[in-house]
């Protein structure tokens, strides 16, 4: 069996086991290390919080041009409404979120189902209890911008929608760059998609996806923000209780550090991450060190890095993100938002 099949059927086993938390030994190790606090406000859904309508003053400068707001406002939502409503009928009070409310209701059979982080934790820790690969991604617009040039936008318009993608390590055009993360999204255990509807979030990536030829029906999906919910529900020092826990990242040795001073047992601290186009050199190291989990934080590069890890040591690997900045105590400011 090729170490792709393995970790597709790796997860395979997981994913047909019991669900619930295991208990014991688990629980016993657990004890072992103080919960990580990182004294930030917890995150919620999406990466970034849905935008209100703004305030009439300020930066935004809304109060200059009040009228042309408020037409805004109702030519993307409640004239779309309007011209969807039957002729004969009159509805008081009916607002545009009842509407959406009832749609997405009757839409919910047909939706797609995401794995929660109480699914994913299991999912890790019986992983990494029987010595199941099991690589877990996360998308964002920075990936999926680097996959969507030459299939759904020309480079000129990526370089336009993602002018944060040379610090993310991808000098547009750069179509090695795209076959790698596709290669990479095709081999995951798991991928963490984008619950946003902005335009180059979970829009762009059916699009993408589907000029790829990549079928979401068979890829097991959660969100794109499961690194912070897994933080939420202090999962990870129950993955970290008695582990050789590896760090990958320019943040590796401040991470380490800490991580350290918790009591998890570090592995190796491999750093830096010089873009994409050194995934495969940081991969080869990182790979050179027994470990049991993976935390890999190296922007748009984790995503393959992660699945070579799986594939070479048959081991755990997750795309931490900007969580390893977070545990880290050092600034925090993605530049890529998930």
């Amino acid at each position: 069996m090729s170490a792709r099949l393995a970790v597709r059927a790796g997860a395979g086993r997981l994913a047909s086991r019991a669900s619930g938390p295991r208990k014991g030994k688990r629980s016993r190790r657990a004890r072992k290390i103080r919960p990580i606090r990182t004294g930030r406000r917890k995150l919620h859904g999406t990466a970034t919080p849905r935008p209100g309508r703004p305030e009439r003053n300020g930066s935004n400068r809304v109060d200059v041009l009040p009228d042309a707001y408020d037409e805004g406002v109702y030519d993307g939502g409640e004239a779309l409404l309007e011209a969807r409503l039957p002729a004969d009928r009159v509805y008081p009070d009916l607002t545009l979120d009842d509407v959406l409310a009832a749609g997405i209701a009757a839409l919910k059979p047909s939706g797609i189902p995401l794995l929660g982080p109480a699914a994913v934790y299991d999912e890790l820790e019986r992983a990494l209890d029987e010595g199941i690969p099991y690589s877990l991604v996360r998308l964002g617009d920075g990936e999926l911008l680097t996959m969507a040039q030459g299939t759904v936008l020309s480079a000129t318009e990526v370089s336009r929608q993602g002018p944060f993608l040379a610090y993310a390590g991808v000098n547009v055009p750069d179509i090695k760059a795209r076959d790698v993360l596709t290669a990479a999204v095709q081999a995951a255990s798991v991928i963490g998609i984008p619950l946003s509807r902005k335009p180059t979030f979970q829009p762009l990536l059916f699009k993408v996806w589907r000029a790829l030829g990549i079928d979401w029906e068979r890829i097991r999906l959660t969100t794109s923000t499961i690194n912070y919910a897994l933080e939420e529900g202090d999962y990870w020092p129950k993955l970290m209780a008695g582990r050789r826990v590896l760090v990958v990242g320019n943040a590796a040795a401040p991470l380490a550090r800490v991580l350290g001073n918790r009591g998890v047992r570090i592995a190796a601290a491999v750093g830096p991450v010089r873009g994409i186009s050194d995934w495969e050199r940081v991969a080869e190291e990182a790979s050179g060190h027994p470990f049991d989990l993976a935390l890999v934080s190296a922007g748009i590069a984790a995503v393959p890095i992660c699945v070579r890890l799986v594939e070479r040591t048959g081991k755990a690997a997750v795309d931490f993100g900007h969580l390893a900045d977070r545990m880290a105590g050092l600034e925090y400011q993605p530049k890529i938002r998930r």
